[in-house]
């Protein structure tokens, strides 16, 4: 008899905080975008604050708008850039077997980061300046090492807090693996496949099971797939194909290059003009189908079409 995919709610503090983090998964995005955007908004204002006290404590004349324009310029540029380091840290993140192998990538993606970034803000003061009937010089011979310097600073510290936030939220969410297969002696099942019939999960220094049979959708996501169950996403850390290969094929369906599904748990399919299509899971869960695989999950929902489901047409 397989175990609660999840623990029983508990009163205490950590319980709590869990279930307040499982709960804020809807709009955990949109959360980050607004914290990204007072980083960096707040960062901005207190420099521009701290560089004209610099100025009229050293008698050097400065007009407010310089040093608004000089900070605003370098958030904002940078702000836009969060988006791709955003990327480049889930799509190959540093793991303690992983780090030393991708630091020389890190590094060579700070130099891209900052050129750019440098780029982005001298054109964008030399755009206000010009608005302003003012004109704006850059050198770049002794100005792009000196920003690089400042640059290399920023691109480690977000590098460090997205891969703390990461941590945090595996520790939090709970982060699943699989179980050591069954012994030699118990007979493997009719597919061929060793599939798992359980996974360990690990949660705020407590351990539970779920089971393969609980599972109604993967996600790929970057070094990890996330099992969804019940409302909950439990990160694996493996590929989506690789844990693919593992699961009954004759339950699970791959729909999207990123999205692997339970057909059982699958309610309808909305076909889109463009090709694709949009799968409706049974919790409301609305995923991406992909065209390539539009017509295999047809097929395979409509010969299940007997258990009461409906495609949509």
């Amino acid at each position: 008899m397989s175990q609660a995919p999840h623990p029983p709610a508990a009163a205490s503090p950590a319980e709590r905080f869990r279930e307040f983090w499982n709960s804020h998964l809807s709009w955990r995005r949109p959360l980050e975008a607004v914290i990204w955007i007072l980083v960096f908004g707040l960062s901005a204002a207190a420099n521009a604050v701290v560089t004209l006290i610099d100025a009229e404590r050293n008698a050097v004349a400065m007009e407010t708008w310089h040093a608004v324009v000089w900070e605003g310029s370098s958030a904002l540029v940078a702000l836009l850039l969060v988006p791709p380091l955003l990327w480049l840290c889930e799509r190959w993140p540093l793991h303690a077997d992983t780090w030393l192998r991708r630091l020389p990538a890190y590094v060579a993606a700070s130099m891209a980061w900052s050129l750019i970034h440098v780029g982005g803000m001298v054109a964008v003061r030399r755009l206000v300046y010009a608005a302003m009937g003012d004109a704006y010089g850059f050198d770049w011979r002794v100005g792009l090492p000196y920003e690089y310097l400042k640059d290399v600073q920023t691109f480690a510290l977000i590098v460090f807090m997205v891969h703390g936030y990461s941590w945090l939220w595996r520790r939090v969410q709970g982060e699943a693996r699989m179980l050591d297969p069954p012994d030699s002696g118990i007979p493997a099942p009719q597919h061929g496949r060793e599939t798992p019939e359980r996974f360990l999960v690990r949660t705020l220094g407590r351990e539970f099971l779920i089971a393969a049979d609980d599972i109604e959708w993967l996600q790929a996501s970057g070094n990890y797939v996330n099992l969804h169950v019940a409302g909950r996403a439990y990160p694996l850390r493996s590929t989506l194909a690789g844990i693919e290969e593992q699961l009954d094929p004759e339950q699970f369906v791959r729909i999207h290059r990123s999205y692997l599904v339970r057909l059982g748990q699958v309610e309808s399919i909305e076909p889109l003009d463009t090709g694709d299509a949009r799968v409706h899971m049974r919790g409301g869960t609305v995923l991406p189908c992909s065209r390539s695989q539009r017509e295999a999950i047809r097929a395979r929902f409509t010969a299940a079409a007997g258990t009461g489901r409906k495609l949509l047409d």
